[in-house]
């Protein structure tokens, strides 16, 4: 990695690129600080513990602390890759989309409209939850005008921030090395290490445990991360080929074809979107219930919506279990509409290939679905084990280890995005290494 950021640099063109997706990183990183009108910043830092647990937790990680802070970008890119993820599945279900979405580069344009359209009506979605939410913390201002005005301004200032953050991933794709979007949630959650360290010791430092007890959940913790990295790492680049055959064919005195290739199918092909479907799934009932009791009052010990809040508590053995059948679930719909094994056996039987010992069309079609169906079983386990054994982790060490609960889905992303951008100054600087037949 550090070689092929070595060599990229020495190439003018991509230094260019490298320095700019730097700046607009920068400028990023200066919008989490800018403060949000009519937020008592003062009485904030009385709640921000509150604002750090459950989904919250997750969601502050993703924001680079922004969340936490309730600043300008807030919200983070969540409502765009929320957008995204609905588009992409409106593709499937409706056809005119999904003709759209095979009309090349024209296509491609009015699907980025539609999507930028989408973000910001998620954006104000979720910028009026956001504000309940503060409002129910006692952190909007009681001073000067209305509420309702106040809510106004709020709800524009969270959406501009997020519209913001759009435009600025957007402009990373065009000027920058690309993955604008991924760019800017791995700066997120790299920011968020130091203050997720700072609050590990300083939970162990104010517990009742034993000295040499603190010292151990400490090295776990340090070595609970850096396996996870090393497994993340390892099995992201699993992949499975299937071999395939090319016929050969004779134009005049030429012969073409004849050649041996593979076809690629990577073992985690979803990424870390089965983990947000199945986190968001799962938060959603005790995130319902958490703004009913901010507004009604807290249950009654005992009583049935009491025992319900608990179950859907992120170290309860209920949530875990649900968490992991849900990912399972959910990489098998997700692959289900992004990958087609019919599709994919015609073309490889217009372009004169087959897999050795399978014949072309429907056997072809069905090998591959047979094959797909273990490797998503496979990628479904590795994603229920990186989301899970962190959680489980923490519950057993009874909330001690709280800054691992989230590490396997967030280091998935962070290695990802390094992958794929190593992938992409690769591919720019072969380009402009290649010569052509020209020369």
């Amino acid at each position: 990695m550090f070689k092929t950021l070595r060599n990229a640099w020495k190439i003018s063109e991509i230094r260019s690129k490298i320095l700019f997706t730097l700046l607009i990183i920068a400028l990023y990183r200066i919008g989490v600080a800018i403060p949000v009108p009519f937020v008592d910043y003062a009485q904030l830092l009385t709640v921000s513990s509150q604002m750090t647990q459950g989904i919250f937790q997750y969601l502050n990680i993703l924001s680079g602390d922004a969340f936490a802070q309730s600043t300008l970008f807030a919200l983070s890119v969540t409502p765009y890759i929320n957008a995204q993820i609905i588009i992409q599945l409106l593709t499937v279900a409706i056809p005119a989309l999904e003709r759209m979405s095979k009309d090349g580069e024209a296509g491609r344009k009015k699907i980025d409209k539609i999507t930028r359209v989408a973000t910001i009506v998620l954006a104000i979605i979720t910028s009026v939850g956001y504000f309940f939410l503060l409002n129910s913390y006692g952190l909007v201002s009681d001073k000067g005008t209305h509420i309702v005005f106040k809510a106004i301004v709020m709800v524009a200032c969270f959406t501009a921030g997020s519209a913001l953050i759009m435009w600025l991933g957007e402009k990373i794709d065009e000027q920058g090395i690309g993955n604008g979007i991924s760019m800017i949630l791995f700066a997120n959650i790299v920011s968020g290490i130091p203050s997720i360290a700072t609050s590990q010791v300083a939970m162990l430092q104010t517990s009742d445990i034993h000295v040499a007890l603190k010292w151990v959940l400490g090295i776990l913790t340090i070595l609970i991360v850096v396996a996870s990295l090393i497994f993340v790492t390892y099995m992201s680049d699993a992949e499975r080929r299937i071999p395939v055959q090319y016929a050969k064919k004779v134009v005049g005195r030429k012969r073409y074809g004849g050649q041996s290739s593979n076809l690629p199918i990577k073992l985690n092909m979803s990424g870390v979107m089965p983990i947000i479907f199945a986190s968001t799934i799962v938060s959603f009932v005790p995130t319902i219930l958490y703004f009913v009791e901010q507004f009604a009052g807290a249950f009654k010990e005992g009583s049935f919506w009491y025992v319900v809040k608990h179950l859907f508590d992120s170290d309860s053995a209920v949530y875990i279990i649900l968490l992991f059948v849900l990912i399972i679930a959910f990489a098998y719909f997700y692959i289900s509409i992004s990958f087609n094994p019919v599709e994919v056996s015609n073309n490889l039987m217009q372009q004169g290939g087959f897999i050795p010992g399978i014949r072309p069309g429907k056997p072809t079609a069905q090998y591959i679905k047979k094959v797909l169906n273990k490797i998503i079983l496979m990628g479904a386990f590795f994603l229920g084990i990186i989301a899970c054994v962190p959680l489980i982790l923490n519950a057993v060490s009874g909330g001690l280890l709280g800054a691992v609960s989230f590490s396997g889905s967030t280091l998935l992303i962070v290695v990802g995005v390094i992958l794929e951008t190593v992938r992409e100054l690769e591919a720019q600087m072969t380009m402009r290494h290649y010569k052509g037949f020209l020369e």
